[in-house]
This record gives C-alpha cells, sequence and structure tokens, in this order.
C-alpha cells in the first residue's frame, strides 16, 4: 500500500549569513524582488508576479563556503548550492552585481557565465542563453576533446581527486588547483 504523495511547492530557498536582513538587502537591490517578512533572524523576498523566493536566516556560527572545492582546504565548508540568475546582458549584469556589493570570483569557467560572490561569500552564477527557447544543443564530440586536451594540458585537479585522492596513488608534487565548472 502507498500512501498518496502531497502537494508540494517550493515557497524559497533559504540562504544563511551572519545578518539575514543585510544579505537580503543585497538581493534585494541585486534582483528588485519585494520582501514579503520580516522578523528577527529571517527575511524572506518574492519576485514580481509571484513565483518561488529566497529566504534568509541569521546564523551566528555562519562559515563561508570554500569555492572553487579545489582551493578548500580539509574541514573547509564546501559550496552546497548556488543560485543561477539568467540575464540579457552579461556585462551589465555583473557591472550592476558589483555595484550592489558582489565580487568577482578570480576563475570564470564558461565564457558565457561569470560566477560572483555576495556579500557572506555564497557563490551564485549570472549567464546568458542566446539559444532559442526549447532543448538545449547536443554537446559535439569535438567539444569534448577540446576541453579535454585542455585539463590535460593544465594538469588540473579535480573536484573528485580533492574530494577523495586515491590513497594507493603516489603522492605528487604541489600544483596550482584549478576548478571544473560551478554550472
Amino acid at each position: 500500500m502507498t500512501t498518496p504523495r502531497p502537494s508540494l511547492t517550493l515557497s524559497s530557498t533559504v540562504l544563511d549569513a551572519p545578518d539575514a536582513a543585510e544579505l537580503a538587502d543585497f538581493y534585494r537591490r541585486l534582483l528588485g524582488w519585494e520582501t514579503v517578512q520580516e522578523e528577527p533572524g529571517w527575511v524572506k523576498l518574492l519576485p514580481p508576479g509571484g513565483g518561488s523566493g529566497l529566504g534568509f536566516q541569521t546564523e551566528k556560527a555562519y562559515v563561508p563556503p570554500a569555492w572553487p572545492a579545489p582551493s578548500a582546504s580539509p574541514g573547509d565548508q564546501l559550496m552546497m548550492l548556488h543560485l543561477d540568475f539568467e540575464v540579457t546582458d552579461l556585462e551589465t549584469a555583473v557591472a550592476h552585481a558589483v555595484a550592489e556589493g558582489a565580487t568577482p570570483a578570480d576563475f570564470q569557467p564558461q565564457h558565457d557565465v561569470r560566477v560572483l560572490f555576495d556579500p557572506v561569500g555564497h557563490p551564485f552564477c549570472l549567464f546568458v542563453n542566446e539559444e532559442a527557447p526549447g532543448e538545449p544543443p547536443a554537446i559535439s564530440p569535438e567539444w569534448v576533446a577540446e576541453q579535454t586536451r585542455e585539463i590535460a594540458e593544465q594538469d588540473r585537479l579535480t573536484v573528485q581527486d580533492a574530494v577523495a585522492p586515491d590513497p594507493s596513488a603516489p603522492a605528487a608534487p604541489p600544483r596550482q588547483a584549478e576548478p571544473d565548472t560551478l554550472t
């Protein structure tokens, strides 16, 4: 006998911060969303016209995540999620985000994506989607081969190597870590 699935609606994604009101104010200015709920240690924003929103809660023990993962030290808080915002003009959107308090990440994984950090260190992405609506284009074998060559040439440390290195592998000399793509 199976139990019926109840109705579930995503209300918001909640981000921890040292000060919920301050981080909510950043996203309110960035997105132009409205504050619909505010109480001590909690703020919720919703987009105009409805939909799921963003919630912010004060967490005094908040620790910003390390991104990209290969730059993390053992015991660092790793990124568990990030927000993606589609924009029509990447350069203008980045300038706006920086003017509101965001910081661009040093590493930018793709030409049509910009990774930034909000004022308390949560990574988020701005991206353009220049494709026509519908199914995303297939990734060509040529593109995969090109990416594979670039990774091999740069001797990148993969996220898998950083998180769970092979204990039987000989110790490698220290090297500069290059992250995998965020989105």
